[in-house]
């Protein structure tokens, strides 16, 4: 399926949360109108897509929810499964997520990718795997070997978080989400609710900023909820969005051995509408850089390069899912406002850019088939 759409919506303020909104309007407003100038072409649809990456030639790896891994040409007509991931526990939030190739992978071709499991008493949680992709007619990862676990693993089917992301300086950031259980943000042995910087073979990387104080060797940052982008800008900065409770979506810049606060201030609530008190100056903990109430629900997030759209060069591009939009965040450096954002009509789970510069989303699907959609310049 593949056609030409032009995407002529509207720029709107969207009205729905992540599971009903707040009542809360601060910052709820992007800051442009106007149509929206992306002709849109459908490349491919998939079984609840999750991630994608795109390889040096152009062709896809594509997770489903379930726990497949496609890969598909660039022209998106044909596909294969990539044999040989594990068995993944897909119950509510779960399931094959994230998936990234080595910064060398034309050398060692290697695919590293997230999951959610079960271990044996029935206890949940995220995993981080790589593989060796082999190519051909099947295609197959072998040697996989999971590389990372979350600790600890908990009851439950939400928030494992699971993305991953290369530093310029090869090393690999990985989140953990808190699991629904609050608490574990906080707590400095858990690594639930934290961004996690390791070597590229999992292990803790050397001199992260909180061992010497007791946390976990792996933890940079900390006090996240359920973190579902992470990407670096050219300037080497971190940007990460999450989900925010009842309200309170954000965008942060992740800075070494900072403290996000959540579950103790957030600019959102509770989902049993008791209060959790917001971000204000001198409270000791790092306020995002953007927040939304209501909420956009934040899928993928990537930078965006340029290519062709000179005047988003360094913006932030994430995906919406109770929103059904594709948001962009206005960057100056190392501070971020507000930019457009896009009703798609779809659930947006990932964006990604192609290495032409044009952008690439994929619809959530739910229960049904979600679509790979290709974004270009009109005109």
């Amino acid at each position: 399926m593949r056609k030409a759409r032009a995407l002529l919506l509207p720029t709107i303020a969207v009205l729905a949360a992540c599971n009903q909104g707040s009542d809360a309007v601060a910052q709820s407003s992007p800051s442009t109108s106007g149509a929206a100038p992306f002709t849109i072409t459908e490349i491919a649809d998939f079984d609840s897509p999750w991630a994608m990456t795109f390889l040096p030639d152009r062709r896809m790896l594509v997770t489903e929810k379930r726990g497949q891994l496609i890969l598909v040409s660039a022209d998106g007509k044909t596909r294969s499964v990539v044999s040989g991931t594990p068995t993944v526990s897909s119950a509510g939030q779960g399931g094959l997520m994230d998936v990234v190739l080595h910064p060398g992978f034309s050398r060692n071709r290697l695919v590293y990718f997230s999951f959610s499991e079960a271990n044996a008493k029935g206890l949940k949680g995220v995993a981080l795997a790589r593989g060796t992709l082999k190519d051909g007619a099947s295609p197959s990862l072998e040697n996989v070997q999971v590389i990372f676990r979350a600790t600890p693993y908990v009851e439950g089917d939400g928030h494992f978080s699971g993305r991953i992301a290369f530093a310029p300086d090869g090393h690999l950031f990985f989140t953990n989400g808190e699991r629904q259980k609050f608490d574990p943000a906080q707590d400095p042995k858990a690594t639930l609710g934290k961004v996690l910087r390791l070597n590229d073979d999992g292990t803790p990387a050397a001199n992260n900023p909180l061992a010497a104080k007791g946390f976990h060797p792996a933890v940079w940052s900390y006090g996240h909820r359920n973190l579902l982008g992470i990407a670096f800008d050219a300037q080497g900065n971190l940007w990460e969005q999450e989900m925010g409770p009842k309200g309170g979506d954000e965008v942060n810049l992740i800075l070494p051995g900072r403290n996000y606060g959540y579950p103790k201030v957030s600019n959102g609530s509770h989902y049993d509408g008791r209060d959790i008190p917001d971000h204000k100056p001198g409270d000791g903990f790092e306020a995002p850089k953007v927040w939304w109430n209501p909420v956009i629900s934040p899928g993928g997030l990537m930078v965006y390069s340029g290519k062709l759209w000179p005047q988003w060069k360094g913006d932030l591009f994430i995906g919406g899912l109770s929103s059904k939009s594709l948001v962009r965040v206005d960057v100056n450096g190392t501070d971020a406002a507000k930019g457009d954002q896009w009703d798609m009509g779809a659930r947006i789970r990932e964006v990604e850019e192609a290495p032409d510069g044009s952008i690439y989303v994929l619809e959530d699907g739910g229960d049904s088939q979600g679509r790979m959609l290709k974004l270009t310049p009109k005109g």
